[in-house]
């Protein structure tokens, strides 16, 4: 009797530049042998290692045995696991049209839309409001002005950005002065300066935005003691039984003279329980506060699967306040998960790479049990309710057509 072929993970992600770098390498290496120990055969590709014409991929593939990568000539996998983060490149445009030409695949992920659009979303559910930081779309300085009017504190963010790129940080000071701080778009940390209310539409104006829609965010107190500010960063993924789990929560504390924790622009990590030892002191507040925190990652995980469309797994930044208050600044679905390594995380990290792994092989078996056909038959589309936990109501939406990037006039999906 034959042995049957394993079912193929397709890692789809964009090289860097034009000699095809492509990041992530070591966590790709990791998940080829998880994937292997499931049964699973684990390839990475880019759109332009596509064929379109014979509908084979010239993809990389890691042997294991020789801890090296073959490029190796395949069919368009059973199962697309999609790592693509935004990049103004042609490589963007190649991957819109991938998603757009090859959208009846089964995917484990739908794009996720941009910052303003993810707010707007969960600001609708009353179960979210009171941890959503004020935020609204910045169109000119008359946005900041009226925020400043009532919040001390803010954020000008690009809403595609990702990694502490690009960020101004205002700060209304008792003399009445505002003080800017920021990264530019190379993470480099801009020279904080002051300036008075009436300078701010020209600073404003001379803020290099690149192009992008920016949002203006509430900003929250979170400095450290020693002068640094502090979040977490939570992974929530999908388990290999179909449903939302929380993975880890990790903290991050930037560097000095930094406004943002990013671990990509020279943050470091620390335990969540560490890190709230100082800023909160109770262990029962603590306690709390991640009962808190897991409880909102697993909802907001679960509506935005509702509304957007199939997801695997999704990185939440939080913020706590002095109060225990946890609020979430934003949403990633592309998560990377070195915080937890270097937070000495080491259960979460084997998880957050061994979870899409096990996912994808659920996804597979539910698929082939539901059509007695493998991955690649036809599925009846089904809707998860925001709240709900099932195996059954998280085999939604793997088929069906990609947003159009153009449709929203915030800038449609980004994730």
């Amino acid at each position: 009797m034959a042995t049957a072929a394993k079912p193929v993970l397709g890692i789809l992600t964009l090289y860097l530049n034009d000699n095809k770098a492509l990041e992530e390498k070591s966590v790709y290496e990791k998940m080829t042998v998880a994937g292997a120990k499931l049964g699973l055969q684990v390839i990475v590709f880019t759109p332009a290692d596509v064929d379109d014409r014979s509908g084979r991929v010239n993809a990389l593939v890691y042997r294991t045995e020789s801890r090296s990568w073959q490029r190796k000539s395949v069919r368009m996998p059973n199962l697309i696991y999609d790592r693509c983060r935004i990049q103004k490149s042609k490589r963007f445009e190649q991957l819109l049209e991938f998603r757009r030409k090859y959208n009846h695949l089964t995917f484990l992920n739908r794009p996720l839309r941009n910052k303003w659009t993810v707010y707007r979303t969960l600001a609708k559910v009353s179960a979210f409001r009171g941890h959503l930081p004020s935020t609204r779309l910045y169109a000119s300085s008359d946005d900041v002005a009226a925020m400043l009017r009532k919040h001390s504190l803010l954020y000008l963010k690009p809403i595609n950005g990702t990694g502490g790129r690009g960020i101004l940080r205002i700060e209304k000071l008792k003399s009445g002065m505002l003080l800017l701080q920021g990264r530019d778009h190379s993470r480099r940390i801009v020279e904080p300066k002051r300036i008075s209310r009436g300078q701010l539409p020209a600073a404003l104006r001379s803020w290099d935005t690149r192009g992008d829609r920016y949002i203006v965010q509430q900003g929250l107190h979170i400095r450290l003691p020693s002068g640094r500010v502090h979040d977490y960063r939570m992974l929530v993924q999908k388990s290999g039984s179909g449903e939302w789990q929380v993975t880890g929560c990790a903290g991050r504390v930037g560097p000095p003279r930094s406004i943002t924790s990013n671990l990509h622009g020279g943050g470091t990590a620390a335990s969540m329980n560490s890190l709230l030892r100082q800023w909160v002191g109770s262990e029962a507040r603590i306690s709390q506060i991640r009962r808190t925190a897991e409880e909102l990652g697993l909802s907001v995980a679960r509506h935005l699967e509702a509304t957007f469309g199939a997801l695997c797994e999704l990185a939440l930044d939080l913020a706590i306040d002095r109060n225990g208050r946890v609020w979430l600044l934003e949403v990633n679905p592309k998560p990377s998960r070195e915080v937890f390594i270097r937070a000495g995380e080491r259960e979460a990290y084997r998880h957050a790479i061994t979870r899409p792994m096990e996912y994808a092989m659920w996804v597979y078996r539910s698929r082939r049990d539901r059509s007695g056909k493998g991955a690649s038959a036809p599925q009846t589309q089904e809707t998860s309710r925001t709240g709900t936990d099932s195996s059954s109501a998280a085999l939604i939406e793997h088929r069906g057509s990609f947003p159009d990037p153009g449709r929203e006039e915030s800038g449609g999906a980004v994730g």
